[in-house]
């Protein structure tokens, strides 16, 4: 029987991605690309009033395991090589803590300079990619992630970390966030968090997604 199913299911093969607890508990900082990672790639163009408008479609999925790994203590961070108004609301909204919109897609140098103001190193961070933009990063970090529908590049340059069933824009990003914290051995804790919040009869403490 064949792994693959449609890709409308959101899902590129059934392995399910496994990450040791030593390595997990090395990560401080997760970086996310956004076409293809947070997005599913696709891009609208318009013009509002005569000014250029781009708009993306998130998935809410992605954005509580955003929230999950912050909760977890874990700096998360949008790297892009596009600029647009859509993508500085999503940051806001998830309240990231870090947000980089280069249209040059000069990525690497940016990660750099995040990890020397932050005071850690490459080798703490994690980054999840799809295409040729993020190559130089997931040489690089400790724990480069390809996405379900990574390129043969972006793959072959993750092939030293772990490869998602999941595709970019249908719940990649929670996938990891799930592999990553279930191996730390915190998600059970940071969703039973999450719940207690929900459910008091109190103003949350945490933004939702």
């Amino acid at each position: 029987m064949s792994a693959t199913i449609s890709a409308s299911a959101g899902r590129t093969h059934d392995a399910a991605p496994t990450l040791d607890a030593a390595r997990a508990m090395r990560v401080k900082w997760v970086g996310l690309d956004v076409d293809g990672v947070l997005t599913d790639g696709g891009i609208y163009l318009g013009d509002v009033a005569g000014e250029r408008m781009e708009f993306k479609r998130y998935d809410i999925q992605d954005g509580l395991g955003i929230l999950m790994m912050r909760m977890a203590g874990i700096k998360v961070a949008i790297v892009t090589g596009r600029v647009s108004d859509s993508v500085r609301l999503r940051a806001a909204e998830l309240s990231v803590d870090d947000l980089v919109q280069d249209p040059k897609a000069r990525k690497l140098p940016a990660l750099k300079r995040i990890a020397g103001e932050r005071g850690i190193g490459l080798d703490e961070m994690a980054f999840l990619g799809d295409d040729l933009p993020d190559v130089g990063v997931l040489r690089e970090v400790g724990l480069p992630v390809a996405v379900g529908n990574a390129t043969e590049d972006a793959r072959r340059a993750a092939s030293h970390g772990i490869r998602l069933s999941r595709r970019g824009g249908h719940g990649a990003v929670r996938e990891f966030a799930e592999v990553l914290l279930r191996a730390r051995g915190q998600w059970e804790e940071v969703t039973e968090r999450y719940v207690a919040v929900c459910s008091a009869d109190v103003e949350p403490a945490v933004g939702l997604p």
